[in-house]
């Protein structure tokens, strides 16, 4: 079955990539680090993580809309599982047990259904660490990549990545896999990454890096209101994935309540986006979301 890609076709495309506040808020499940990965170690939890994608696809068909279904893969590098206790071979494991959970359920959705490896920065992306360079990024990423490459993902989601360096590598490992690859970039408050530089420059950046090895780029886990005003009409930049809050990380690092924001104005704001910049293919939601915002979103967008 032929599958395009959101830049290769004429539909626009949910993701749901709120899947852990969804988990802990809504749900009354504990993510040790914010990590899935004891969630696709234990089949018990399989059914509920299955149950999070099967709703975007449902939702999607009901809305003539495509969709992507991510693998709870976010932390399952070595630096992020290191406090788990996870050797590279349980890694590997926790990999493709991740992708054939979710292959399914692809397989079943039809030619407009995606799956993605979710892939996440070696290290906190909400900090100001020192960034690895491209050929240590490279590396490093190449490992989870190569992992399941032979699987059947059909492209490689790189979530919240805030140093150019480090997302070209993570675009050069998945393009030595012969996998497309989405590098999402994470945003603070006034729409930049946290070392200031504004999302179109970092977007050059790591083309120049990479030799435009990314299929395109996105924005995740920031507000409309934190970048709406800083876009441009980039054809790179294909996507926005939003946070229902307006906090910034740090303030939603400390919160004990959900802030779910108002999922009518949520997707209110991102029809807005895509009438402003109808080069946005793929929509969705992040953190504080949940199948009420995406809902609303793919009602506004579908057309």
């Amino acid at each position: 079955m032929k599958r395009l890609l959101p830049h290769q076709s004429d539909k626009r495309f949910l993701v749901f990539a709120g899947t852990g506040t969804d988990l802990i808020f809504n749900r009354g499940i504990e993510l040790p680090d914010f990590s899935t990965i004891p969630l696709v170690e234990d089949p018990q939890f399989h059914p509920v993580l299955k149950e999070q994608m099967q709703d975007l696809i449902d939702l999607a068909r009901a809305q003539h809309l495509g969709c992507i279904i991510d693998t709870s893969t976010w932390t399952a590098n070595r630096d992020r599982a290191a406090p788990l206790g996870k050797s590279p071979d349980d890694l590997v494991r926790i990999n493709r047990t991740a992708v054939s959970m979710m292959r399914d359920l692809r397989d079943r959705g039809g030619a407009d259904v995606l799956l993605a490896l979710c892939l996440g920065p070696a290290r906190d992306p909400y900090t100001t660490e020192p960034p690895l360079s491209v050929e240590d990024a490279r590396q490093y990423h190449s490992i989870q990549i190569k992992s399941i490459h032979d699987i059947g993902v059909d492209l490689v989601h790189a979530y919240t990545f805030n140093h150019p360096t480090e997302a070209a590598g993570a675009a050069l490992a998945a393009q030595d896999c012969a996998l497309p690859v989405v590098i999402s970039l994470v945003v603070e408050t006034d729409g930049c990454l946290n070392n200031g530089q504004p999302v179109d420059d970092a977007i050059a950046e790591i083309d120049a890096l990479s030799t435009k090895a990314a299929a395109y780029f996105m924005v995740n886990c920031a507000h409309p209101d934190h970048f709406s005003n800083t876009l441009s009409s980039n054809p790179r930049l294909q996507g926005v994935v939003v946070n229902a809050s307006r906090c910034s990380h740090a303030e939603l690092d400390e919160a004990t309540e959900l802030d779910d924001g108002d999922p009518v104005e949520l997707g209110t704001e991102l029809a807005r986006l895509v009438q402003t910049y109808p080069m946005l293919r793929v929509l969705g939601g992040c953190c504080g979301t949940d199948m009420r915002h995406m809902r609303q979103i793919a009602e506004r967008v579908k057309t």
